[in-house]
């Protein structure tokens, strides 16, 4: 059973990233394709909202990823951490790539550069946590937080759709 919710998991997971970042959680994902505003940066770092001082970006890319690491650990026990990494580099890059193809959003490197800073975190957070917790006791409980999370989500956007 508990592999079943963790894999199920994992897979939530992943299509609420990328609604969210693609998509920026709207229900008419269509809207989203009439944006039409095709932007590449490729320095590092350089992007406006670092010029300006907001790194509130930076900090919501390296968050919203690390539950993607701990997910990884959690499900795949067997595969290797550089396999794992790999896995969170490229499909940064993929989404990165789909907004840049799609012209949906601002297709930057510092984006995957975070957001495969924050799955390494999450890969990390869950090495570190299992020296001094059960590997069972650990995963039920990233298991546990997920789905509250999920739910408080599900909960926060229909909230939002009907005051709004």
């Amino acid at each position: 059973m508990e592999k079943i919710l963790s894999r199920g998991l994992l897979v939530l997971y992943l299509v609420i990233l990328i609604w969210l970042v693609l998509f920026k959680l709207q229900y008419n994902i269509l809207s989203v394709f009439h944006y039409h505003h095709r932007s590449l940066n490729l320095i590092p770092f350089a992007g406006p909202s670092i010029i300006n001082g907001s790194f509130g970006e930076i900090r919501d890319n390296v968050i919203i990823f690390i539950p993607l690491g701990l997910l990884l650990n959690v499900n795949f026990k067997k595969v290797g951490f550089l396999l794992k990494f790999a896995f969170i580099l490229v499909l940064s890059i993929i989404i990165e790539l789909f907004q840049f193809i799609s012209a949906i959003g601002a297709t930057d490197i510092t984006d995957v550069i975070t957001n495969t800073v924050g799955g390494f975190l999450g890969l990390e957070l869950y090495v570190l946590s299992s020296k001094y917790v059960n590997n069972k006791i650990l995963d039920r409980v990233i298991i546990f937080v997920g789905i509250l999370l999920l739910v408080l989500l599900l909960d926060y956007r229909t909230h939002l759709r009907i005051n709004y």
